[in-house]
């Protein structure tokens, strides 16, 4: 495609900024130094009231970084932060949150134990003389939860929430502040489609009022409803700002990686064959799912659709020997599996990578190759129980060098990597344990594009060597590029298993709705033959 010069050229030059006294918020010239890291290097950026200003960039492209300046987390190590005309200089993130600063931040940062209103007014209870006003509580925080159009309870506890409502809650904590500055990092990430309308009909009322919103998100085509202006950052350098109607994603993308990507998803190499390596018939579990079937053959990819709550986690899970069954029967490679705990699934050839990474498939706090040989480490013990660390150094070795993990060495702490290595990681670790199923949950929640990609091929590499990948996914987009059958859930059912190259999203989001050309007989059969 032919771009003309001139409007290149206005594209990469720096933007000039809004005067100081027409920007709700400037930063000037913001370096970060960590020890031996320069994380910043003379970013400007400035955000205007009623305005939505995306922030975007690869992992690691100093986007978070950035963000925790304003916030008040981290202090720049040089560079200036003007708001609302004033120089300022943030030491805490209670100090910026007086100020009217607020931050969703892309890690879910709530008190598992307490309710949803006591998470939502954490520290900022509202009191009648020295006790909390428990039934004024109740009632501003749920104020909150209607504002974002989500049916949760505010007295719930925390602990039994999915991780899409938790991201509701974060967004709902962070509206309670009334904040003039409002930073939002990922927020969609964990939501659904019905979810994302209901939040972005919120950013807009948000911008109507004045409030000026900082927007990160790797999901490029959904700014486009929302978004006026975006900042590209490559490696912690400003690279470009722009009007977000004079661009297009494909320039976004390319500033971001500085190469031209074209591709969203890889050119598939496995083909699927009539060969059924893994099958689940008949799966039931009260109140949750009922007469789940379905089968995975030799080289497939196939996708798991459907709304939150609809049942897809609660399958996996269930398979994985996390949650009980009430009947049914799972086979692997012609063989009948008794599984009551994720152990015999582990044990059977079956591996869950869960939608809650850092929670759930990661000891953050860990290094790296402890975490890739996690799940299998009776093969680097003597009959004693002693570790051979020689052995374990070759093999985490191996798999970074297998799977592209960016690392500067296998002694780091997987806390310290970006979210796409992270989920390297764990694909690693289930490979070393010859896993012979897996379970992808979410997995590029949180991801970069080329990340993404990465993660694309991974998939399909190990469908192509015979390994059976299901695909669980809200993004319509990836289950259409990535799967070659799906599975749509609706209300704990399989609604209907279609053919990826014959259906498109309207059709799944009419099966993921409960609503379909298809009668319901029809629909089961589908389901349960697949």
């Amino acid at each position: 495609m032919q771009t003309d010069h001139s409007v290149l050229e206005a594209r990469l030059r720096p933007a000039v900024g809004v005067p100081a006294a027409d920007a709700l918020l400037r930063l000037d010239n913001i370096s970060k130094e960590f020890p031996g890291v320069k994380a910043l290097a003379d970013v400007s950026f400035d955000l205007r009231r009623g305005e939505v200003h995306a922030v975007c960039g690869e992992n690691g492209a100093g986007k978070s970084t950035l963000m925790k300046i304003i916030s008040g987390v981290y202090q720049p190590t040089s560079g200036t932060i003007t708001y609302k005309g004033e120089e300022r200089n943030f030491s805490s993130t209670r100090q910026s949150e007086s100020a009217g600063i607020a931050i969703i931040h892309q890690e879910l940062n709530l008190v598992p134990h307490l309710t949803v209103a006591e998470n939502i007014y954490l520290a900022r209870e509202p009191r009648r003389g020295f006790l909390v006003d428990r039934k004024k509580l109740r009632a501003d925080a749920k104020r909150c939860l209607d504002r974002l159009g989500v049916d949760i309870s505010p007295d719930v506890s925390v602990r039994g929430l999915s991780v899409a409502q938790c991201q509701m809650v974060e967004i709902a904590k962070a509206l309670s502040l009334d904040a003039e500055v409002l930073i939002m990092d990922e927020p969609t990430s964990s939501l659904t489609e019905q979810e994302t309308r209901l939040l972005f009909k919120v950013i807009r009322d948000l911008k109507a009022s004045g409030v000026g919103v900082v927007y990160i998100s790797h999901r490029l085509d959904e700014m486009a409803e929302i978004v006026d202006r975006v900042t590209v950052l490559r490696d912690g350098r400003f690279i470009a700002t722009d009007d977000f109607a004079a661009t297009t994603v494909d320039d976004i993308v390319s500033k971001m990686v500085g190469r031209s990507l074209e591709e969203k998803f890889p050119e598939r190499t496995s083909t699927p064959s009539d060969d059924v390596i893994f099958s689940v018939d008949g799966l039931n579990r009260t109140g949750v799912f009922r007469d789940i079937s379905f089968t995975l053959r030799r080289g497939e990819i196939l996708g798991f659709a459907g709304l939150m709550g609809a049942g897809r986690t609660e399958v996996a899970r269930a398979i994985f020997g996390a949650d009980a069954i009430d009947a049914g029967t799972i086979t692997l490679h012609g063989q009948t599996l008794s599984i009551s705990s994720p152990r015999d699934a582990i044990d059977a050839g079956i591996a869950y990578l869960s939608e809650d990474r850092k929670a759930q498939g990661l000891a953050i706090k860990m290094p790296v190759d402890a975490n890739m040989t996690l799940a299998n480490m009776e093969a680097l013990s003597d009959r004693f129980g002693l570790i051979d660390f020689k052995a374990q150094d070759k093999i985490a070795n191996e798999y970074v060098d297998l799977l592209n993990i960016r690392t500067p060495s296998i002694r780091q702490q997987v806390r310290l990597l970006s979210g796409g290595n992270q989920q390297k990681i764990i694909i690693g670790k289930w490979l070393f344990r010859k896993s012979k199923v897996l379970f992808f949950d979410e997995p590029t929640r949180g991801i970069d594009v080329g990340a993404k990609l990465a993660i694309y091929k991974i998939m399909d590499e190990l469908a192509a060597n015979g390994i059976g990948v299901v695909l669980i996914s809200s993004e319509l987009p990836e289950i259409m590029g990535m799967t070659d059958r799906v599975a749509v859930f609706h209300h704990g059912r399989i609604t209907g298993v279609l053919e990826t190259a014959k259906t498109n999203q309207e059709e799944i989001m009419r099966y993921a709705s409960g609503y379909s050309r298809t009668s319901g007989a029809d629909a089961g059969a589908r389901s349960k033959h697949g």
